[in-house]
């Protein structure tokens, strides 16, 4: 078996492939006008439009925060990449400013546009 990818069925395909690829320093390949996939550290995270689970009837995913997801991308400096998002203007509502949680990571959470949880982390030295 070989982990292929986490999903996010979103309501603005571009709007949230265009924060993704703000937050990786990435560029998204498309394959498909409904399908994005940002890759970064060796990992995919998908992004689709609900067309792509359209198929799976009552039971499908639809957009919107999922409370028990956090997507998280582990930085060098979290502070620079907090500047740097928040200068974009990509970020919306931020949960948690740079701070250093106890256990000695530093961290900031945010949500992306669907309302899911993003964690930028750096370990200590």
């Amino acid at each position: 078996m070989e982990f292929t990818s986490i999903r996010i069925i979103t309501a603005d395909l571009a709007g949230t492939t265009a924060f993704y690829e703000a937050v990786t320093g990435t560029t998204a390949h498309g394959p498909a006008p409904v399908f994005a996939e940002v890759r970064a550290g060796g990992l995919v995270l998908a992004l689709a439009a609900p067309e792509t689970v359209a198929g799976l009837g009552a039971g499908a995913p639809v957009p919107g925060p999922n409370p028990g997801l956090v997507v998280e991308f582990s930085v060098p400096d979290v502070d620079a990449a907090f500047d740097r998002l928040q200068g974009s203007g990509v970020l919306g509502e931020v949960v948690l400013p740079p701070t250093t949680m106890p256990w000695g990571n530093r961290s900031t959470l945010f949500r992306d546009p669907e309302g899911n949880l993003v964690n930028l982390f750096s370990r200590p030295a």
